[in-house]
C-alpha cells in the first residue's frame, strides 16, 4: 500500500540478519480455544460471547482496552444508555463482563508474528507464543493523518487526534477542527467546554454528520464553519500552532486561519497490516468479511471496523462481536464432533 514495513515486518527483517547475535528469549507457552486480536468494542464483545460459551478465550490488546471508542467523551446513541455514557465507561463495562465470564485479557501485547494460516493458528508477542483453534480480528482502525505541509512535525503540538485526550489543554483558546464526519461535528461541540472558538473546517459544503448532530452544532454559539477549504499548511511558532493555510475547493483562492490549535477527524485507515498477505482484504485494506463475520481463512472471523462494511459506530461493532464469538463457538464445535 505505501511501501512501508510494519514494526512487526522490520522486527522480522532484524531477526533474519542478526541471527544468533541476538540473545535468546525463552517463551512462554499458552494454549486456547480463541485469540482475539483487539480489545475495543467488538474484540469485548466477542470476549462475552465466546467466554459465555464456555470457550478458552484470550483477548491481545497492544494498548489499553477501549479502542477508540475510550476516547469519546460521551455516546448519545448506544442503546439502552441516557445518552450522556462515555465511551470509556462503556468499555470498562464490556471488559469486566468478560473478564466475569472467564475471558483473559493480556494488555500491552504487541504482535511480531501471526500465522492464520496454519490449522492450528499461532501468534507472538515479545514474551509469549499463543496458539489457538479460532481467531477472531477486531484490531479496528487508526485516524487518517492530515496530509498537510508540516503537520506530521505538529502532531502533538497543535495538531491533534483526540479532542477527549488533548482538548483540555486549550481552554479560552480558538482551535479548529478539520472534518465533516460524526465524529468531527460531536468532537468539536465537546470541545466547546474549553475552547473559546471552534471553528470547522470541512473540504465539502455538505456534511457526512447526522442532522440532530449538524443541528446541534450550527446552534452553538461558540462554534462557527469554513467550508470548501481544504488544509495546506500547518504554521508553527516555536513549540506551538500558530495558523493553518487554507485553499478553497472550488476558487483554489488561499487564506489564513490564525489557531492555537487543530483537532482532525478525516476518516480511518483500517489495521489489518500484519494480516493482508494472510487474509483477503479490499483495494482500502478493510478486511472482506460478511456479516457472519467469516473471512477467506477457517477459523478466522473479522469483527468491528476492520471489517467491510456500510456502518461502523459503537453498537455495531458490539454487535460483530457478538455474532464473531457465536461463530467461533460454532466453528469449535463442528470441527470437534
Amino acid at each position: 500500500m505505501n511501501g512501508f514495513m510494519t514494526k512487526p515486518q522490520v522486527r522480522k527483517a532484524i531477526e533474519e540478519i542478526l541471527g544468533d547475535i541476538l540473545p535468546k528469549v525463552d517463551l512462554k507457552k499458552v494454549e486456547c480455544d480463541t485469540i482475539i486480536i483487539g480489545g475495543g468494542p467488538a474484540g469485548l464483545s466477542a470476549a462475552i460471547y465466546a467466554a459465555r460459551a464456555k470457550l478458552n478465550t484470550i483477548v491481545l490488546e497492544e494498548a489499553i482496552c477501549g479502542g477508540q471508542a475510550a476516547t469519546t467523551f460521551h455516546v448519545s446513541n448506544y442503546p439502552g444508555t441516557d445518552g450522556t455514557v462515555s465511551g470509556r465507561i462503556i468499555t470498562e463495562n464490556m471488559k469486566s463482563q468478560a473478564i466475569s465470564f472467564g475471558a483473559r485479557i493480556d494488555e500491552f501485547k504487541e504482535i511480531f508474528d501471526i500465522e492464520l494460516t496454519r490449522n492450528r493458528k499461532y501468534i507472538r508477542t515479545d514474551d509469549i507464543e499463543y496458539f489457538a483453534e479460532s481467531v477472531i480480528i477486531a484490531s479496528g482502525a487508526n485516524p487518517r493523518l492530515l496530509e498537510a505541509k508540516g503537520a506530521f512535525e505538529a502532531k502533538g503540538r497543535g495538531i491533534h487526534y483526540c479532542a477527549t485526550c488533548d482538548g483540555a489543554m486549550y481552554q479560552d483558546r480558538h482551535v479548529a477542527v478539520i472534518g465533516g464526519g460524526s465524529a468531527a461535528i460531536e468532537e468539536a461541540v465537546f470541545l466547546t467546554r474549553f475552547a473559546s472558538r471552534v471553528t470547522i473546517i470541512h473540504r465539502r459544503d455538505g456534511f457526512r454528520a447526522a442532522g440532530t448532530e449538524i443541528e446541534a452544532a450550527q446552534a452553538n454559539p461558540k462554534i462557527d464553519f469554513l467550508l470548501n477549504k481544504i488544509v495546506l499548511e500547518v504554521k508553527t511558532e516555536g513549540h506551538a500552532l500558530s495558523a493553518l493555510v487554507l485553499q478553497d475547493t472550488k476558487t483554489d483562492e488561499r487564506s489564513e486561519l490564525k489557531a492555537d490549535g487543530a483537532f482532525v477527524y478525516i476518516g480511518y485507515d483500517p489495521a489489518s497490516g500484519l494480516f493482508k498477505d494472510q487474509v483477503k482484504t479490499d483495494p482500502t485494506g478493510y478486511i472482506i468479511a460478511s456479516e457472519d463475520t467469516k473471512t477467506s481463512l477457517e477459523g478466522v472471523f473479522a469483527a468491528g471496523d476492520i471489517r467491510t462494511k456500510q456502518i461502523r459506530q459503537i453498537v455495531t461493532a458490539a454487535s460483530d462481536g457478538a455474532i464473531s464469538g457465536i461463530m467461533a463457538e460454532k466453528y469449535l464445535a463442528s470441527k470437534n464432533s
